[in-house]
C-alpha cells in the first residue's frame, strides 16, 4: 500500500483528488492539507511514502515545501501545477522532487505516476520539459533575484535591506533594474513574476 499526502489549497480540487485516488486498491490518502505549513508538518505526523504538492500553495509554495519535508523525511514529493514555470522544473529536481505534472492530469494517470515513483522512477511532464530544454538565460543578476526574494513577502525597502545586509538606496536601485527588465510596474509584481517564472 502506498501512502499519501495531499496537498492543496483548492478545496474541491484537494477533495476530488482523494475521492479519486482513494479508488485505487494499493494508493492511501494519510492525510490532508490546504497550506505548505500544514503540508510539512503533516508529513512528519504521517510520515507518507509520497506527498502530492500544489506548487502554488500560501503561504511559502509547494517547492519550499518540498524541500523541507526532503530535508527531513525519505518521502518522495510530486509537484502540481497549474501554470508550469520551467526553470522551476531545474529548482524542483535539485531540491529531490520525482515527479512534476500540471493540473490536467487526469487521476487515473496520476495514480499511474505515484506507482512509478514509488518503484524508483521520476515522471515530468513532456511540455514541462521541452520548455525548460528551450527556456531563454534569465535577465537578473543575483543581487536582484535577492532582492526580489526578499520583496516576495511583501517586505518595505528598510526590511529588505536590512534581510539581505544592504543599504535602502542600493536596494531601490537593484529594484528599479528588475522591474524595468521584467517590465513590471512595481516591486511585488517583479517579484511575482521572478517567482512564476521559477527564477526565486
Amino acid at each position: 500500500m502506498i501512502r499519501l499526502l495531499i496537498a492543496d489549497d483548492e478545496d474541491l480540487l484537494r477533495s476530488a483528488l482523494v475521492a479519486l485516488l482513494g479508488l485505487e486498491q494499493d494508493l492511501t490518502v494519510v492525510a490532508e492539507a490546504a497550506t505548505s505549513t500544514d503540508a510539512v508538518r503533516l508529513a512528519r505526523e504521517h510520515r507518507p511514502d509520497i506527498a502530492v504538492l500544489d506548487l502554488e500553495m500560501p503561504p511559502t509554495d509547494g517547492l519550499r515545501a518540498a524541500e523541507e519535508i526532503r530535508a527531513a523525511l525519505p518521502t518522495q514529493i510530486v509537484l502540481v501545477t497549474l501554470h508550469a514555470p520551467p526553470a522551476v522544473l531545474r529548482r524542483a529536481l535539485a531540491a529531490g522532487v520525482r515527479g512534476f505534472f500540471p493540473k490536467t492530469t487526469s487521476a487515473a494517470v496520476l495514480a499511474g505516476i505515484i506507482r512509478d515513483i514509488a518503484a524508483g522512477r521520476r515522471y515530468v511532464d513532456p511540455d514541462i520539459a521541452a520548455s525548460a530544454l528551450t527556456e531563454d538565460n534569465c535577465p537578473l543578476t543575483d543581487r536582484e533575484l535577492e532582492v526580489l526574494r526578499a520583496a516576495r513577502t511583501g517586505a518595505s525597502v528598510v526590511e529588505i535591506a536590512a534581510a539581505v545586509h544592504l543599504a535602502p538606496g542600493t536596494v531601490r536601485n537593484y529594484l528599479s533594474a528588475a522591474m524595468s527588465k521584467l517590465g513590471t510596474p512595481t516591486r511585488h509584481a517583479a517579484a511575482h513574476h521572478a517567482w512564476q517564472q521559477g527564477r526565486i
